[in-house]
């Protein structure tokens, strides 16, 4: 069997539960957003694996990855036919998600200087690779908030990537202070 179907190649996609749409939909931009996060994550990852100290970050981002997926299906799937989803995902996203990024943000930035400046992303490759993470997961979030604005989002959604993208900040700052990378304030215009 053929891992191609040629049945996108007039532009349109399917959504899971039935239903074809037109690839720009916001529907698809915003589970595309939330696909490539997931590849953002999984670089993060990959680079975390060259410091074995770093396995509790490592542990959070499989996490969240898990629960991107869930999110992914989730906004593929239209309103209506959210109760034909199989497990896990008819259960949808951990309403304690959020709050567990919360707890995770606090006992990271515990051990961090306060910002008195704006950084700039980087670092080394780990804390860049979440930094990047950091930056997809806020255009996830915008593309979710447009699809919210014609179509119903799952609740709890929207909530779980605000918090998301400062989980990502906050771990990409503590990765590189963990791996002794500094990080590079913001000074302004170079002359």
């Amino acid at each position: 069997m053929a891992i191609y179907t040629r049945t996108g190649d007039k532009g349109e996609t399917g959504l899971f539960g039935g239903g074809r749409v037109s690839k720009s939909h916001p529907r698809v931009a915003a589970y595309g957003d939330i696909d490539e996060l997931n590849s953002a994550l999984g670089l993060a990852r990959a680079a975390l694996r060259e410091d074995p100290a770093l396995g509790s970050v490592d542990e959070g981002l499989s996490r969240v990855q898990a629960e991107c997926f869930v999110i992914g299906a989730l906004l593929a799937t239209p309103a209506d036919k959210l109760g034909k989803l199989s497990p896990p995902f008819d259960t949808g996203l951990p309403s304690e998600a959020p709050k567990r990024l919360e707890t995770e943000i606090d006992a990271w930035d515990k051990n961090l200087t306060p910002l008195k400046t704006f950084i700039l992303p980087g670092g080394g490759r780990a804390g860049a690779a979440l930094h990047l993470a950091r930056s997809i997961s806020r255009r996830a979030e915008r593309a979710v908030v447009d699809l919210s604005a014609s179509d119903a989002v799952p609740n709890g959604v929207i909530v779980y990537l605000n918090r998301l993208s400062t989980w990502l900040f906050v771990a990409a700052r503590f990765v590189n202070k963990e791996t002794g990378h500094g990080e590079t304030p913001w000074t302004g215009l170079t002359k």
